[in-house]
């Protein structure tokens, strides 16, 4: 079983792939010809999501797509910061009740 720092890790790094391939379509809005990142995130089977990134079918930007992944990337880094603190401080308070 993965443990849940490696759970939320792996959300983490997905939340920042996420966001740099926004960042890259925001920055090549006016290259032309230019077909947009994807990125495409599978759940693994023990916990824990791995990503991969794919290019758009069609070419052009989509600038509202992007902000609203920078939006959602932010908010999924921050949940998952979240869950990787509770989860050291829970590893934490155990050990204190050990000793």
């Amino acid at each position: 079983m993965t443990s849940v720092s490696s759970i939320s890790l792996s959300g983490m790094n997905a939340a920042q792939t996420r966001l740099d391939s926004s960042a890259h379509n925001i920055a090549n809005t006016e290259t032309t010809p230019f077909r947009r990142q994807e990125v495409i995130q599978n759940a693994q089977k023990d916990g824990g999501v791995s990503t991969s990134l794919g290019k758009s079918a069609l070419e052009g930007s989509a600038l509202e797509t992007d902000m609203v992944a920078q939006l959602q990337a932010k908010n999924a880094f921050l949940a998952n910061l979240a869950v990787f603190k509770t989860s050291n401080q829970m590893a934490g308070a155990l050990l204190d009740q050990k000793a």
